[in-house]
């Protein structure tokens, strides 16, 4: 991530495997949108919810607050994800007893907070469809990632941006970008995590924080402190996710100081990470996942929960009631839905 921050030698140096790597894009994308490559039509609403850039932006806080919102609202969603960081690449679900070496560590956070069905697979359409056979009451399915997962097709495409933008704007590996920018003017929302301005007018945005301030032990999840009553101690953080910083920045906004150790996104611990001298350890509850039994010290967990103004649940309830509405007329976006062939015509 460091790397491509800025525009370096070494990013200079990569920046034609970069535009082949966009050019390999853009043809896959229209090898979809003609029919060479098939999408595959679900029989529920799909709602994708991604990014342009590698690593992450907030997306599993954001479904599951759509998962929330939804269900709240009388959807009976279910949930597909990748599953980056587990053994293999096989269809499952994440049931009671899963672990994040099973079905990755997002999905096991997804399922144990939502209670909803999740299912994980590389195939995320293969994956859908055996939610949809297990749990024939799910009537839409989100996709966690998958901007860029053009196998599977979709009614409802969001792009989440956080505060780090585009850093330096170039394409995969000179820079983070796995689409361009311009990608974005074909989504249905934006939701801007933390940032500032929206890089793309005439998309609907909204805007998202995560709010939480309460921790909880690992060991004992029942036990729970406010951030006061950890002010004082020599407390580590530790955290795993795609930008650290947000974690610590958050952890010093409650008041706390600490010493920072930032790992990878999906790391796998051992116990050697978490040899540390002093009181506690704070990490979040994606890495709390893989933790368990590693450090004699106590770890608090501080769950977060994403806040998402205006409401982007009503949003995209609209969209799906509007596609079904023009069922009856032949619209033709719709009509591009339901061909197993090509994409949305809003997706071109």
């Amino acid at each position: 991530m460091r790397l491509w921050r800025a525009r370096g030698v070494l990013n200079w140096l990569l920046l034609p495997a970069g535009g082949l790597f966009f050019a390999l894009a853009a043809l896959r994308r229209g090898a979809y949108r003609r029919g060479w490559l098939i999408s595959d039509r679900l029989p529920v609403p799909v709602i994708v919810i991604g990014n342009l850039v590698v690593g992450g932006t907030g997306k599993t806080p954001l479904v599951l607050w759509l998962a929330e919102r939804l269900t709240a609202l009388g959807r009976r969603p279910g949930i597909v994800s990748r599953g980056y960081g587990r053994l293999d690449d096989a269809v499952r679900e994440v049931g009671a007893g899963k672990t994040a070496m099973e079905v990755g560590d997002e999905p096991l956070l997804l399922a144990r907070r939502s209670g909803c069905p999740v299912f994980v697979g590389r195939d995320r359409a293969e994956a859908a469809r055996a939610l949809l056979a297990a749990h024939p009451d799910c009537d839409l399915i989100l996709c966690d990632d998958g901007l860029q997962h053009y196998r599977l097709a979709r009614d409802v495409e969001i792009a989440l941006i956080d505060r780090r933008g585009f850093m330096n704007g170039w394409p995969l590996p000179a820079g983070p970008l796995r689409e361009p920018p311009a990608r974005l003017s074909s989504v249905d929302a934006l939701v801007l995590h933390d940032a500032k301005t929206a890089p793309m007018a005439g998309v609907p945005t909204f805007r998202m924080h995560l709010a939480g301030e309460t921790f909880y032990r690992l060991d004992a999840p029942e036990i729970q402190a406010p951030a006061a009553a950890l002010v004082g101690l020599r407390l580590h953080a530790v955290a795993g996710i795609g930008e650290p910083q947000r974690f610590f920045d958050h952890l010093a906004a409650l008041g706390l100081a600490f010493e920072a150790h930032p790992f990878p996104d999906h790391h796998v611990y051992r116990a050697a990470d978490l040899d540390f001298r002093g009181d506690a350890i704070l990490m979040t509850e994606k890495d709390a996942l893989k933790c368990a039994g590693l450090t004699q010290l106590p770890i608090w967990v501080l769950p977060v929960e994403a806040v998402v103004e205006p409401d982007l649940a009503h949003h995209v309830l609209a969209l799906l009631e509007n596609i079904d509405g023009c069922a009856s007329i032949g619209n033709p976006r719709l009509s591009a839905l339901q061909g197993p062939a090509r994409l949305p015509e809003s997706r071109r």
